[in-house]
């Protein structure tokens, strides 16, 4: 029963991340999160944030790719269930982009709200002789 238990959340696992094998091998804008998302991470570790910003970047960025991984599953299904095109099945797709848009627009703007003001210091201290 354990070994049943165990054997199923291991095969769940492999599924998910061949599900994040097909977002990255398949999504142009999963590497522009990708590139973002490393962009953040090392400019946070330059500018030496709190433990408190890196909580919310950290949830920031997963919740970008969390509304990617989502969209590319309506995307998916909507194509499986209509192959012609639907003015519904647009409006589907449409949202779902939308939600991305949302995602991502507000990681940007928390983005620049966490790292602007430090990254200003810095480039300023830089710049001075």
């Amino acid at each position: 029963m354990v070994r049943d238990f165990i054997s199923s959340r291991i095969k769940s696992i492999q599924f998910a991340i061949e599900g994040w094998r097909y977002v990255i091998t398949h999504e142009k804008n999963a590497w522009v999160h990708a590139a973002a998302t490393v962009l953040v991470i090392i400019f946070g570790f330059w500018l030496k944030i709190s433990l408190y910003d890196w909580a919310l970047i950290l949830i920031m960025i997963t919740l970008v790719w969390m509304a990617e991984f989502i969209n590319t599953s309506i995307e998916a299904v909507v194509d499986l269930t209509s192959p012609s095109h639907h003015p519904l099945a647009k409006v589907g797709k449409d949202v779902g982009a939308a939600g991305v848009l949302i995602a991502a627009c507000s990681s940007v703007l928390v983005g620049l709200l966490i790292l602007g003001p430090p990254l200003l210091l810095k480039i300023t201290s830089l710049l001075q002789p």
